[in-house]
């Protein structure tokens, strides 16, 4: 579902849902779009170069991961 220049959100959510079988719920849609909006918020850092090396992320998670 990823947003290009000429695409408009409304347009990207509507193929997405239209993708989806006939059974989907309502939580399944939302849950969806979340997890959509993470990815694509994801790949706009990792494009602006907001990123960490491996033993970077390491380093700060490391008090949860001991």
């Amino acid at each position: 579902m990823s947003v290009t220049a000429t695409d408009s959100v409304k347009d990207a959510v509507i193929e997405a849902i239209r993708q989806m079988p006939d059974d989907t719920t309502v939580e399944d849609i939302l849950e969806a779009l979340y997890v959509r909006q993470k990815i694509d918020a994801g790949l706009k850092d990792q494009a602006e170069g907001r990123t960490l090396t491996h033993e970077q992320a390491m380093k700060r998670l490391g008090k949860w991961l001991s």
